[in-house]
């Protein structure tokens, strides 16, 4: 039944993957129990080979061998629509009426079919197989990024060439890639920024931002611990000259950009105008003109306590650094600035989440002066005092080990929370991970992980303090495939 099992699975990756080269050069080996993957393949569906499933077209990405397990994330692209089905291996005493996947009736998978049908689209896995099955006939293009735990797989081996090796070095597939935010435009003493809005305290605001603009804003309730000292504030007008403000008004009015770096913080409480209704509305272009407004009864505020992270791209005395030929490796983190079409491309980052998620970060500011000068974002100086804040979070990065793509030369590094966590913020404290032995040195994906070697001495883990300053980071997390 296992032989009829495997030659069912291998008639489908078979017919869907069709002369593909050596891929020696695209795999690398993160470690000695568990194995990198990462391709990309354009594959043509069968039959589904399920009980029950004769009438579904099917192509076989990942194929189930016993005690393996992927791990990772796939993007697709196929001709009609189809879903991404996720198969689990169980015995037959688990077997208690959820959907299943067999071919022969004994060997049995529990099933989980993704999302309704799509033409494309990005999904996080973890199983014992991997597909995609539609109603159709249909090719797709798919990109798998992630790993393999367990033993090889017996039915793919004959047609991919996965090397193996003990190397000191992680090539890491999509360690970088572009997204594209929305700006807005707002006011700061009578001339244009432009800004992004990433996060929010408050998850009313989140959505109805992230509505707006057609991005989504991510909720950090932890950005209501950040210390008065570190945050400045931003107008929003809920009245008066209607315009494309956040509420349908004018546009936000700032109270400093980066070039008043003692006053500047890309937190920004939110403050809401209201007009009184026996004055006559006018656009406000100042904080000087707000509070002049609010000492005649003009306006009146309300402090909203809500805070959003609105890093600022453009302002009247600059911008942010754009990267070309010009700028040295990681001295920027945009790669075009569109004030027209009105919208920022970051650079987006790869690294882990506590428990070895795939987690994608921009950067936007930090302090102190020389590592945000060196990183070409806003250097920020009241986020010194929001080291010890509540509103910080924790990401690990490596001194020395494994050499990748992390922001020091070696592994990316390893986050305390990922988006929809409690612990979430964009705002980090950075610690510093160093091998005792480096040459002896494998890759860490997981929180639990850092905290096991450093348990058994194997690494240290120190708060990292540049020029012995605080060292705090606007790094937001983003999923660049919304």
């Amino acid at each position: 039944m296992r032989r009829l099992l495997a030659v069912a699975i291998a008639a489908v990756v078979v017919s869907g993957i069709a002369a593909i080269p050596s891929l020696a050069e695209q795999f690398a080996e993160a470690g000695v129990t568990t194995t990198k993957i990462h391709f990309t393949r354009t594959a043509t569906s069968v039959q589904d080979p399920s009980v029950g499933r004769e009438g579904d077209q099917m192509a076989m990405i990942l194929g189930p061998t016993n005690g393996t397990i992927y791990d990772g994330s796939l993007t697709y692209s196929a001709s009609e629509p189809v879903q991404p089905v996720i198969l689990h291996e169980i015995t037959a005493d688990e077997n208690l009426g959820q959907p299943i996947w067999t071919v022969d009736g004994a060997t049995v998978y529990a099933e989980s079919a993704v999302g309704p049908s799509s033409n494309a689209g990005t999904v996080e896995f973890t199983g014992t197989a991997l597909a995609l099955r539609g109603a159709d006939d249909f090719t797709a293009t798919f990109s798998i990024d992630g790993w393999i735990r367990g033993k090889a797989i017996e039915v793919i081996e004959p047609f991919i060439d996965v090397t193996v090796e003990s190397g000191a070095a992680l090539n890491l597939a999509r360690a970088s890639v572009p997204v594209d935010i929305p700006m807005h435009r707002g006011i700061h003493n009578g001339s244009d920024v432009y800004y992004i809005i990433t996060d929010s305290s408050d998850q009313e605001y989140a959505d109805m931002i992230g509505g707006m603009q057609g991005w989504r804003v991510e909720l950090a309730p932890l950005l209501e611990e950040t210390p008065d000292s570190a945050l400045e504030k931003i107008y929003v007008f809920s009245e008066g000259i209607h315009g494309d403000g956040l509420l349908g008004y004018q546009q936000e009015v700032f109270s400093s950009t980066p070039a008043q770096a003692d006053e500047y913080s890309e937190l920004r409480e939110v403050i809401t105008v209201t007009w009184n209704p026996a004055r006559i509305p006018v656009e406000l272009v100042s904080e000087e003109e707000i509070i002049t407004a609010l000492a005649v009864s003009d306006i009146e505020i309300d402090k909203s306590g809500v805070v959003l992270n609105a890093p600022q791209i453009v302002w009247p005395e600059g911008q942010m650094p754009v990267e070309d030929n010009s700028t040295a490796p990681g001295a920027a983190q945009v790669a075009d600035i569109d004030t027209e079409g009105m919208y920022v491309t970051f650079v987006a980052h790869r690294g882990w989440g506590p428990d070895g998620q795939t987690a994608y970060r921009i950067v936007t500011g930090a302090t102190p002066a020389g590592p945000a000068e060196s990183m070409g974002v806003a250097s920020v100086p009241s986020y010194s005092d929001m080291i010890a804040s509540k509103a910080v979070a924790e990401l690990y990065q490596f001194k020395n080990g494994v050499r990748s793509t992390g922001q020091l030369g070696f592994q990316p590094g390893i986050a305390a929370a990922v988006l929809g966590d409690d612990g979430y913020s964009p705002m980090w404290r950075i610690y510093l991970v160093e091998w005792d032995d480096a040459a002896g040195a494998s890759v860490l994906e997981t929180r639990s992980d850092i905290s096991a070697l450093d348990e058994d001495g194997l690494i240290e883990v120190s708060l990292a303090r540049p020029s012995n300053s605080n060292y705090v980071v606007n790094s937001p997390l983003v999923d660049p495939f919304q």
